[in-house]
């Protein structure tokens, strides 16, 4: 992933979520609307699918997802700000997942997998990744719970500004915080440029690996 990649990418992020929340403000129960805001979710369970089940679990997520589309085009799936919810929640609680599965044994957490991709993990820095690795779970989950609490409680408007724009906000945050906070805890620790960090998580997700 080069720079420019890197910019546009973010670029398109912030563009996607500002459109996200606009849709949602003022064409939620639109057709097209609900299409483009369920795709997300969608991609990442035929990814996710494809990881464990294959070829059949491709095919089963497809018919899943054109039903859905169907009844969506055709005023049948009931209220759409739930689908969004569901959508919201769904993807947050697969990373709490992915990244809470890491923690488990002794072996490398998913931040230290992330890490040894850009350089050796030596003294501290394994126990370094997994603290990293609990915090990046514990805000995951917090998401899920803030997006339920939000939805039940607060106006919808409320819960569209949560989840397509302070979520993201959020992310890039602590992805930001973590990294310039990083030398500051441990100044010994190998110095890692952030587009490194950025290349080795997009190379994880490219392998296709189920959370």
């Amino acid at each position: 992933m080069t720079r420019w990649r890197l910019a546009l990418l973010l670029l398109g992020g912030a563009a996607y979520a500002v459109l996200s929340h606009w849709m949602m403000l003022y064409h939620a129960n639109d057709p097209w609307a609900v299409l483009v805001l369920l795709v997300p979710l969608w991609l990442t369970a035929l990814g996710l699918a494809g990881s464990y089940f294959g070829r059949w679990g491709l095919l089963a997520v497809g018919a899943a997802g054109a039903a859905l589309f169907w009844l969506v085009m055709n005023g049948d799936a009931g209220d759409t700000s739930r689908l969004y919810v569901v959508q919201h929640v769904g993807i947050n609680a697969l990373l709490c997942g992915w990244f809470g599965s890491t923690l488990r044994g002794a072996g490398l957490s998913l931040i230290g997998q992330l890490a040894e991709r850009v350089h050796p993990l030596v003294g501290e820095m394994p126990r370094y990744t997994r603290q990293v690795t609990m915090v990046w779970t514990a805000f995951f989950a917090l998401t899920v719970v803030s997006s339920i609490v939000v939805y039940l409680c607060l106006p919808f408007s409320a819960w569209s500004l949560l989840s397509n724009v302070l979520s993201p906000i959020g992310v890039v945050s602590l992805f930001l915080g973590e990294h310039l906070l990083r030398y500051r805890i441990h100044p010994e620790f190998e110095r890692a440029r952030l587009i490194d960090a950025m290349r080795a998580f997009s190379g994880a997700s490219g392998d296709r690996r189920a959370p």
